[in-house]
């Protein structure tokens, strides 16, 4: 799914007030056709108190388009609350929706902060990687070392393998010692052992 990111957002989305009442445009949120709909959440971008309502749009939206249109409002808000909700989403068994709120929360940047330890930490191995893949598209600089301590502490191998790939492409010489470490911890996994050499040789410029 294509978002508008932040960084590319149109001149008409969020830049001053909608004209429309707030109640309206709630009303347009869950009208029949998608382009009243599509509209309503483009407008609804100045309105922070209706990220919520937003976000409750999400799972019962069937137009591909009006979904895009409806992340894109609530990247736009930049709300730890409402990265909290998307987070919520990555135990979808929708997995458009699923890929459409990591992709979000990429973009999200600082908003998603007050919650990558609980996603790192979480009990289900999926959602950690998900929370690594992430960490490897997230503008932030503590990434690369969020992901040094998967590589150090994660138990499970694909957990480690997704850290292992991100650190290839946003990780500095710092990390190589705990790349290393992992390679005798996973010793005898050939893709393990694949994999990491790949990242040190990138990390080094090799």
């Amino acid at each position: 799914m294509a978002l508008v990111k932040a960084s590319e957002q149109s001149p008409h989305i969020g830049t001053e007030p909608d004209s429309r009442d707030l109640g309206s445009l709630l009303v347009d949120l869950v009208a029949a056709e998608p382009s009243v709909r599509r509209s309503a959440a483009r407008r609804l971008v100045v309105y922070p108190e209706a990220a919520m309502a937003v976000c409750d749009r999400l799972e019962g939206e069937g137009s591909p388009s009006v979904r895009a249109m409806l992340f894109t409002a609530l990247i736009h808000q930049k709300s730890p609350a409402v990265a909290g909700r998307l987070v919520s989403f990555l135990r979808s068994e929708d997995v458009p929706l699923r890929n459409a709120a990591i992709e979000a929360l990429q973009d999200m940047s600082d908003a998603v902060v007050p919650h990558i330890q609980g996603l790192l930490s979480d009990g289900d191995s999926d959602v950690r990687i998900f929370a690594v893949n992430i960490l490897g598209a997230l503008r932030h600089t503590q990434a690369p070392e969020w992901l040094a301590g998967v590589v150090r502490t994660d138990p499970h191998v694909n957990v480690c393998a997704a850290a292992v790939d991100a650190l290839a492409e946003i990780g500095g010489l710092d990390v190589l010692v705990d790349l290393e470490a992992l390679r005798h911890r996973f010793q005898g996994d050939v893709f393990m052992k694949f994999a990491i050499d790949a990242a040190m040789g990138r990390i080094r410029g090799q």
